[in-house]
């Protein structure tokens, strides 16, 4: 998984930002990862949740895969994929910078901006991956207080 490698299907997709959510499980943070593709398919970046790890609200998911993306002339042609529906602060990223595409791949444990993103122009393929579901949902019964953190709810 490096950056310029080409994943064909959106099931290769998740599974980049699945292997995020379970790094940054493993460092103790929040099991969430997210990855930004070009239209072909070319990884231009990916990351974790990284609220826990860096002391800092707003590195989310999709906000870490952004950044580590770097800057792009367009977005118009990327797709964001990620580990869970998208909260309204990244479904606000994913308005904010035109990305096209969003596939999510657990809307089962958390609902977010995901309609809000399909009714304003983005397509929005919702995968459901029943490990990621799994994986969420045993980690939010297990640390309900930086679940609701996270969710701003806490």
């Amino acid at each position: 998984m490096s950056v310029g490698d080409i994943y064909a299907t959106d099931a290769q997709k998740l599974a980049v930002a699945a292997a995020e959510a379970r790094r940054g499980a493993a460092e103790g943070g929040i099991p969430i990862g997210a990855a930004l593709f070009a239209a072909d398919g070319t990884l231009l970046g990916s990351g974790h949740n990284r609220r826990v790890q860096d002391d800092d609200a707003a590195m989310h998911a999709e906000t870490n895969a952004f950044r580590n993306a770097g800057r792009q002339r367009s977005y118009r042609d990327t797709v964001m994929v990620t580990t869970l529906s998208p909260c309204w602060y990244c479904s606000g990223l994913v308005r904010q910078f035109g990305i096209g595409r969003v596939v999510v791949g657990d809307d089962q444990n958390f609902l977010g901006g995901q309609e809000w993103l399909a009714e304003n122009g983005v397509e929005v393929s919702v995968l459901n991956d029943a490990t990621l579901i799994g994986e969420m949902r045993e980690f939010i019964a297990g640390h309900p207080v930086l679940w609701n953190e996270d969710i701003g709810e806490g």
